[in-house]
């Protein structure tokens, strides 16, 4: 960015053949058009929100510190690890303080609260989400066992930590969900776009998901907010756990975190393509077959397949 662009002056052979100053001109309109219909006067001290790009390299470095002889960087060795792990993370928790402090900040921005008290607040959830890490690497650990165990082509721990998309997927979850849990929900919620963005595996951070999970080639998954998933759960591509339907408030507004997405409960099998939608319970040990359209509960054990739905649809059973 040279002098002149910092400054806020455009050079006199600015825009050319392009006529940008015309166009700079109404984008200006069009921002001051929109910030006025958001109550917003000036977006003053720069940027007000977080960085996507900032949180990738974050996420980045806190695979290497989980994962420091497989996800870190290759010249790490066993003798060094734990000071590369604690170099990195002193880097990762400071700039993640950072980006917590701007989305602490724009809930604020009509609040008029003492920003030391904002200040405190993100030590807080940093503090909090540090203090949480080793049990994030051992729900990590189980995720990593149940798809070796579940995926006969995984030729070792390494080839899946390393290649599955469903790890890195739930990898992402698990640092996302600790801080949709602790006060920072749009990091978490950019933290989880930045994986599906990567896999095409979309889960909200607000989901609850168990030890054990594991998503099998994971293209298209999509996990809503409110989800409740048990233990050694098992889903395949093209899997939605969604909602039913949208309950409205009175003023016809989509109500907002009401539960309104499946319950799947432990050791749950789930095949490609299969559709659960509503606040509804998969019952333990059950087994949903592929591209089955479910709005209903389930008992534990029971094996439902396009068939039977079909059948109970034309006895006039399916609720």
């Amino acid at each position: 960015m040279n002098d002149s662009v910092r400054a806020g002056v455009l050079p006199e052979t600015f825009g050319g053949q392009w006529a940008l100053a015309d166009v700079v001109a109404r984008l200006r309109v069009a921002r001051m058009a929109w910030r006025k219909r958001q109550g917003r006067s000036r977006e003053l001290g720069g940027r007000e929100l977080p960085s996507r790009e900032a949180l990738a390299e974050i996420v980045s470095a806190l695979c290497g510190a989980l994962f420091p002889m497989r996800l870190g960087p290759p010249d790490v060795r066993e003798e060094s690890e734990d000071f590369y792990v604690g170099h990195t993370l002193d880097i990762a928790l400071n700039a993640l303080l950072a980006q917590v402090k701007l989305e602490l900040y724009y809930q604020a921005r009509h609040d008029p609260r003492d920003s030391q008290v904002l200040k405190l607040r993100a030590v807080h959830i940093v503090q909090d989400f540090a203090a949480a890490l080793p049990g994030l690497r051992s729900l990590l650990d189980d995720d990593v066992m149940a798809a070796f165990h579940g995926d006969p082509a995984a030729r070792s721990v390494d080839e899946v930590l390393l290649c599955y998309p469903g790890i890195l997927a739930i990898v992402h979850h698990r640092l996302a969900h600790q801080l949709y849990q602790t006060g920072a929900p749009l990091l978490a919620r950019m933290i989880a776009e930045l994986a599906h963005a990567q896999t095409g595996i979309d889960i909200h951070p607000g989901a609850q998901i168990g030890r054990g999970f594991f998503i099998d080639h994971g293209t298209g998954v999509v996990i809503g907010e409110t989800a409740v998933i048990g233990e050694r759960v098992r889903l395949y591509q093209a899997v939605t756990l969604g909602a039913k339907r949208f309950a409205t408030t009175a003023d016809g507004s989509l109500e907002k975190g009401a539960p309104r997405h499946p319950v799947v409960e432990d050791d749950v099998v789930i095949y490609a393509g299969a559709t659960v939608l509503g606040r509804i319970t998969i019952g333990k040990g059950a087994s949903i077959g592929g591209n089955v359209w479910l709005t209903r509960s389930v008992p534990p054990g029971s094996q439902v397949t396009q068939a039977n739905v079909q059948s109970e649809v034309r006895a006039g059973e399916l609720s």
